[in-house]
């Protein structure tokens, strides 16, 4: 199941996934859920869809406001 809201996502990312969300990680994944010409960005909206990108841009980007603090 796909997370739909920030804190499932943050806990299934830190804790299932074990991934360390630090604001450089955040940074690196907004480079590239941001630039729409990738083609890791094109298959992730073909899989997940354009919302689901949206969101993605908005959770790291959170994360990393949040940890540059």
């Amino acid at each position: 199941m796909i997370p739909q809201d920030f804190e499932s996502w943050k806990d299934c990312i830190e804790r299932h996934c074990r991934i360390p969300l630090t604001a450089a990680f955040a940074r690196q994944r907004l480079a590239v859920y941001n630039n729409c010409e990738l083609p890791e960005t094109r298959e992730f909206v073909r899989l997940y869809g354009e919302e689901h990108r949206s969101r993605m841009v908005d959770w790291f980007s959170r994360i990393a406001l949040e940890r540059i603090r």
